[in-house]
């Protein structure tokens, strides 16, 4: 068992999405897992996420792969894009989930409102 509940959570994901399933229960969440989930809902890469029973229902929308980052690096502004070189595929294609000072936002968000972070997951 891991002690990174978001890592266990997206790696579930990504398995099931590798199996062609579309739901999953996750049975360990923390309220910065159910922020990811949020900002993946937005995004679409999740279609529907729910707590019943103190168990983690989740619906995967169009997923091709989601990872956390290990370490968590803490980035200034102008370092944003040298990251999203690294872990993205493509210019406009994913999404960095960056932790800053006003909450959980997508790499886009934080560099429209110039704050730097800590770099949490990617999509794509």
């Amino acid at each position: 068992m891991s002690q990174d509940i978001i890592a266990d959570a997206l790696n579930k994901m990504l398995n099931a999405s590798k199996a062609k399933k579309d739901t999953l229960s996750v049975k360990r969440h923390s309220k910065l897992l159910l922020s990811v989930l949020a900002i993946a809902k937005l995004k679409g890469y999740v279609k529907n996420y729910r707590v019943e029973n103190n168990i983690l229902n989740i619906e995967i929308g169009k997923l091709n792969v989601c990872q956390v980052i290990k370490p968590r690096f803490v980035v200034k502004v102008d370092e944003i894009e040298k990251y999203t070189k690294r872990y993205l595929p493509a210019r406009d294609m994913g999404i960095l989930v960056v932790s800053t000072s006003q909450g959980l936002m997508t790499h886009h968000t934080a560099q429209e409102k110039n704050i730097g972070g800590s770099l949490i997951a990617y999509f794509y």
